[in-house]
């Protein structure tokens, strides 16, 4: 199963391994401590969007501006259509039929954060999701 988190959160049992689906690691934060800190075990920017999206996410998700969020949605989508993510989804989604681990990133709201868009594209190529 996937459990799809906040990085930086208290890890839940059976989370298995934790990916950074982050464009850059944590800020103040000494490598070696990433996973001790509950932030991840592997950093996975491939999952990210690129920095242009990552600021337009922000941009939306502070001003909590809809119509901003579902055309940030549609560009991340794309990005995720390209083959390498393409394919690093559908390994991921196959993965969670076999093994727990999760995928996150720092953003308060989900529903305001790209990883909610991860979680719908896994679900949709039938992984489990928690």
């Amino acid at each position: 199963m996937i459990r799809i988190v906040r990085l930086g959160s208290p890890r839940s049992a059976g989370e298995g391994l934790r990916l950074g689906t982050v464009r850059r690691p944590p800020r103040g934060v000494p490598r070696t401590e990433f996973a001790s800190r509950d932030y991840y075990d592997v950093w996975y920017p491939m999952l990210s969007p690129t920095a242009e999206l990552v600021t337009e996410a922000l941009a939306a998700q502070h001003a909590r501006d809809d119509k901003a969020w579902r055309a940030f949605a549609r560009k991340f989508r794309a990005e995720m259509a390209l083959p390498d993510p393409s394919r690093t989804l559908d390994l991921l989604a196959a993965l969670s039929r076999q093994t727990d681990f999760s995928l996150g990133c720092y953003c308060e709201d989900e529903r305001y954060c790209h990883r909610s868009i991860l979680r719908a594209l896994l679900e949709e190529r039938g992984a489990k999701v928690i």
